[in-house]
């Protein structure tokens, strides 16, 4: 069945309506489909369904009659497994590797989550990995761009691209972004692990295949991806075979892609004309999110498992996880089970909870109280404590005033309510304070600069207990 011609149209006006990663966590996942009778809308799942049915089918249903000109019957249906498969499930097929191929598992029994793929809340498929749900933020900019100028073929000096960071933090991510993106293209894709990588060149010498092995990796191959490149430390021969594969795909022009858990210079035992060719290219490092990211990322995964998570709980969930993307996923996913297992509702009460069990994640919770970051910032910009809480709508007035408000939702646990009240002002001026502070973060790095200095004296002030 082919989609309705009116359906881009549709997308397009709800995506002007709802929230970016609303409309990429339950309206783009849909594939619609033409009927005799009107239109259907897949989903991927039962509860997928049950979200749009609720949320968002009434005014879909409107939208579709603006843009088709007439009413038209809409039914919501479930997708078919190979529907929704995603462009990585093609990708893995076109991966090579010596083992035979399995067999297939009965449908009765889940599929085994993909190495690195994205922890899913209860009851949730795990989220593809695409560029489109990476969240991007000043900690992993580089490494996004450039992987996606590697995806669409463009900036060929960038070749290799290495990938570096610790753990979690999101460079298995975009190696597969880049595989699915390739392999969509129609390229011949090769994605395989380090490990994996020296056990088939130990095979072929064992039995003789060497040439094999060679014709594999190097003919025909658009797009080789190696990932923990760590772990070829002291494996000379084996570094050695890699170092001429890599020569040969940039020679014939097919790209390469490396990833690792610390920089080649750092890697031991790596030889120096491998290391040398690995950081020819580019090499993008993916740093620990910081706040904005942290509290997006917390957003997209909990609206993609149909969770709302109230906003005291989420400024608390992004105070205190500093760590990687997979320990925001697991602290998301103690909250939610624990939620459903107890019956209750998500409150701070049981996100405290739910922080306090996973103890590696945390650092303290912030308690610094309002009066002290507002005199951080008057002292940062010169001014008075007065002059910020004054109606002025001088620029030299307002950006101070909107940067301590949003730093009272990072350093104190007081509602926005509280806040607003601190500068004579209501609720809604301090989440209108957030979202232009966190959009010139991002847009402004002399901007950010400042923020993370006074941040830096609050910190500081909160080791101290506030003096």
């Amino acid at each position: 069945m082919t989609p309705p011609v009116f359906w881009d149209g549709v997308l397009r006006r709800l995506g002007d309506e709802v929230p970016a990663f609303v409309l990429e966590a339950w309206v783009q996942p849909l594939v619609a489909e033409s009927t005799s009778t009107g239109m259907r809308l897949l989903c991927p799942s039962a509860l997928h369904r049950d979200r749009v049915s609720n949320r968002y089918l009434s005014r879909i249903h409107q939208l579709v009659q603006l843009e088709a000109g007439e009413s038209i019957e809409i039914e919501l249906g479930l997708a078919a497994r190979d529907v929704v498969a995603g462009p990585s499930a093609a990708c893995e097929k076109r991966t090579i590797s010596s083992a035979p191929e399995p067999k297939p598992r009965p449908q009765s029994r889940a599929p085994r989550a993909r190495r690195g793929s994205a922890v899913g809340l209860p009851h949730q498929t795990p989220l593809p990995h695409t560029f489109d749900n990476f969240v991007v933020g000043p900690c992993n900019r580089l490494a996004r761009e450039a992987s996606f100028a590697v995806a669409e073929g463009r900036q060929q000096p960038v070749n290799p691209l290495y990938l570096a960071s610790d753990p979690g933090l999101g460079k298995t991510h975009l190696a597969r972004a880049i595989a699915d993106a390739r392999n969509n293209r129609g390229g011949r894709v090769i994605y395989q692990s380090a490990e994996t990588f020296l056990n088939q060149f130990t095979a072929a010498i064992r039995t003789k295949k060497m040439d094999r092995f060679k014709q594999r990796y190097r003919q025909g191959c658009d797009l080789l991806v190696i990932e923990d490149v760590q772990f070829l430390s002291k494996k000379n021969g084996t570094q050695l075979e890699l170092f001429h594969t890599l020569n040969h795909l940039i020679e014939v022009g097919s790209r390469v892609v490396f990833t690792a858990d610390r920089l080649p210079r750092e890697i031991s035992g790596l030889d120096e004309r491998l290391r040398s060719h690995m950081a020819a290219g580019l090499v993008a490092s993916l740093e620990a999110p910081d706040a904005l990211v942290r509290r997006e990322i917390l957003r997209v995964k909990a609206a993609s498992g149909g969770v709302r998570l109230p906003e005291p709980c989420l400024d608390l969930l992004v105070d205190v996880v500093r760590g990687s993307v997979r320990d925001l996923e697991g602290v998301l996913v103690q909250l939610v089970t624990t939620s459903s297992l107890l019956k209750r509702p998500i409150d701070i009460e049981l996100t405290e909870s739910a922080l306090r069990k996973i103890s590696s994640t945390m650092a303290p919770v912030k308690r610094l109280e309002i009066a002290t970051i507002i005199e951080a910032v008057a002292t940062f910009y010169r001014t008075s404590v007065a002059t910020l809480a004054t109606r002025s709508r001088r620029r030299d007035v307002v950006v101070p005033r909107q940067i301590a408000m949003y730093l009272c939702r990072r350093y104190t646990n007081q509602p926005a309510s509280q806040i607003a009240r601190a500068f004579g002002r209501n609720h809604p001026s301090v989440s209108n304070a957030e979202r232009t502070i966190e959009k010139k973060i991002l847009e402004s790095a002399p901007f950010r600069y400042k923020v993370e200095a006074i941040a830096s004296r609050l910190d500081e002030l909160e080791r101290n207990g506030g003096r």
